[in-house]
């Protein structure tokens, strides 16, 4: 996935318990990467569905490289990271993520992160608090919130069919005109706005060896979980961006969500005329809104300590 990381940007590894973690951060020039390593860690977490990596926040991290240490992971299961052949669950996720931030910072991070994953991270900001400074999270959704299955696109028993796993997978993520149908039809408000590029990323992405047993997790139902039942535990200071046309998880969903914890959940920010990425559909709006709110909350924060 290098060919598609912005400039001064590789790959380092963290080793977690389900295999190796790929991640991106600054590594050359024109970032002063001997300053790199003081910097507050910035972690960015990409969405689930087939192809899916880092690329995802990929236009959108340089805008924060001189002041934050960038980190942004490819998740076991996607990516250029570690493809175990297993049942994925919720677990699988907690424990991983947990494991990264553990081992690749010494200090709470600030995470940007998406749809389930951002779901994710509510969960593990509930479990442990104390690794978490501030969390800015897009369209965040357990996909069964208020006991309403949100993503399932097959019947279970469809998907379990002995070998057709494979054709589906096959058929709908591991061929460009499905990817480019896909990004489209469900992720991008106006399909104009997808280039070759996010195409040629996310079919990278999809084709590699054993990339549909996390796929199909997803696919199946099996990392869903209601977000409703957690979200009143969160302290960790939060905010909210919602792509006013998301599909699956519509903006009332969001409201809804953030509504059962106004105290943790200081802003809702909704971003016009885009589906469920916005900060790939339209990263410059995304950038512009997200470092306003960071400033914001900085300055709150500086507030309640002075």
């Amino acid at each position: 996935m290098l060919k598609f990381q912005p400039l001064g940007f590789g790959q380092k590894v963290i080793n977690t318990s389900l295999g190796s973690m790929v991640y991106y951060t600054q590594i050359s020039e024109p970032w002063n990467i001997s300053e790199v390593e003081k910097l507050p860690p910035l972690l960015f977490l990409h969405n689930f569905g087939g192809g899916a990596s880092a690329y995802e926040w990929s236009k959108v991290y340089p805008a924060f490289a001189n002041e934050y240490r960038i980190l942004a992971p490819d998740l076991i299961g996607w990516g250029e990271s570690e493809h175990p052949v297993r049942d994925y669950q919720v677990q699988d996720y907690l424990t991983t993520i947990s494991e990264f931030i553990h081992r690749s910072c010494n200090q709470p991070v600030t995470v940007v992160a998406s749809s389930l994953t951002a779901a994710f991270t509510i969960r593990l900001a509930i479990s442990e608090p104390n690794l978490f400074k501030e969390l800015f999270l897009v369209s965040p959704s357990g996909f069964d919130d208020f006991g309403q299955g949100a993503g399932r696109r097959l019947p279970l028993s469809v998907i379990n069919i002995p070998f057709l796993d494979n054709l589906i997978y096959g058929l709908g993520a591991e061929n460009e005109v499905a990817v480019s149908n896909f990004l489209q039809s469900f992720l991008f408000a106006k399909p104009e706005r997808l280039t070759q590029e996010i195409v040629e990323a996310y079919l990278y992405s999809a084709q590699k060896p054993n990339a549909k047993f996390s796929a199909l997790a997803f696919l199946r139902g099996d990392l869903y979980f209601d977000l409703s039942l957690y979200i009143q535990q969160l302290k960790v200071s939060t905010v909210f961006f919602w792509g006013e046309e998301a599909q699956f998880t519509n903006i009332n969903l969001g409201r809804r969500l953030a509504s059962l914890n106004k105290s943790a959940i200081r802003d809702f920010q909704t971003i016009g005329d885009t589906g469920i990425l916005p900060h790939l559909e339209t990263p410059g709006v995304f950038i512009g809104l997200l470092s306003k709110i960071k400033r914001g909350c900085t300055q709150i924060n500086a507030d309640k300590e002075g």
